[in-house]
């Protein structure tokens, strides 16, 4: 069936699907007292038709609230976002509550329904997407939602903000090959993350623009958190040539990595140089103190926020593409290689 030219009233949606007028106005008004299925079978006619709801106003002043979408928490690095995003909503008088979905980068159906069912003034998602149906559905409900540090290439139209990665990771490693190192190594974040993939692809560029064949031995991966961070050092600096230095994709992989170099009797920087990615407000307190790229990771929830407050109250963001930059932040972890590697 072809999508209808004129949004269709209530009352036809009802009679396409089989249901009573009050079971689509419950349906449109994120109601929870309507089953599963039928819901479904409602919201899919209203997608079909284009039907989209218009929103009564612009809410009042401290009405509402943010629904924040992690694929993972558990870290600082979780912990920084979340501040950039309830200073800057606390400001508009806004609160702000917290979704997880299990390392997942798809919110699942039960998410979209209790969404749908609350509604919040807008969503944000961090690492994370929605598929085109959801899309669709929340669009539906004038739900304007951003994307934080997005895992894939979006679609154009929809707003996100992130950082300069591939940025970050040239800097970390030029800074290495500056100090002298040639076997620099680096422990990846996940692969199926788009920030993961362009802080190699800098830290590659790095080396060949000094004329360093990228030796793919010296790339292990991990998951961002200290335990892999700490496996995938113990496999490098355990090698018989182990690289002189290591660009960590995160803070927390870089202190696996410090403690790998320790039970190996590795002094760091003496022995290996070890970078990590963040600026976490751990780094400073590491022993030794950690050379990191900053990640602006408050300021990119603040951002953020700000822009889905707009979009919530009918406004246009002058940029719905943000890209902050990145910054190399030079600590006590790294020096010049040892004379005898």
């Amino acid at each position: 069936m072809t999508a209808s030219r004129t949004a269709p009233t209530i009352a036809q949606v009802a009679r396409e699907v089989g249901v009573s007028v009050p079971t689509v106005s419950k349906v449109l008004n994120g109601r929870p007292d309507v089953a599963s299925a039928t819901r479904a079978r409602v919201e899919e006619a209203l997608d079909r038709h284009g039907y989209r709801r218009r929103r009564p106003g612009i809410p009042p002043t401290g009405a509402g609230l943010i629904d924040l979408v992690f694929h993972r928490l558990g870290s600082t690095w979780s912990l920084e976002i979340i501040r950039g995003v309830e200073d800057t909503a606390a400001a508009g008088r806004t609160s702000v509550i917290l979704s997880e979905l299990g390392g997942r980068h798809r919110p699942p159906r039960t998410w979209l329904e209790t969404t749908l069912a609350r509604p919040p003034l807008g969503v944000l998602l961090v690492a994370s997407q929605l598929t085109a149906a959801q899309q669709r559905r929340l669009t539906s409900r004038s739900i304007p939602f951003v994307v934080i540090d997005t895992d894939g290439e979006p679609p154009p139209d929809v707003p996100t903000v992130g950082s300069d990665n591939w940025n970050g990771g040239l800097a970390a490693t030029r800074h290495l090959v500056e100090l002298g190192h040639r076997r620099v190594a680096a422990i990846s974040g996940p692969s199926d993350m788009l920030c993961s993939r362009a802080r190699i692809d800098g830290y590659r560029s790095a080396l060949e623009s000094a004329g360093i064949a990228v030796d793919p031995t010296l790339v292990d991966s991990g998951n961002f958190y200290v335990e892999a961070g700490y496996d995938a050092a113990r496999r490098l600096l355990d090698r018989r040539d182990r690289p002189t230095a290591i660009f960590a994709g995160s803070d927390m992989q870089a202190i696996g990595a410090l403690r790998a170099a320790q039970e190996l009797g590795l002094r760091v920087p003496d022995d290996v140089s070890v970078v990590g990615y963040d600026d976490l407000p751990l780094a400073q307190w590491t022993v030794p103190a950690l050379t990191t790229v900053r990640q602006p990771l408050a300021e990119m929830g603040a951002a953020a926020t700000r822009m889905v407050l707009e979009l919530a109250a009918g406004t246009t963001p002058a940029v719905t593409r943000v890209n902050l930059a990145t910054e190399l932040v030079v600590r006590e972890s790294t020096a010049p290689p040892p004379l005898t590697p």
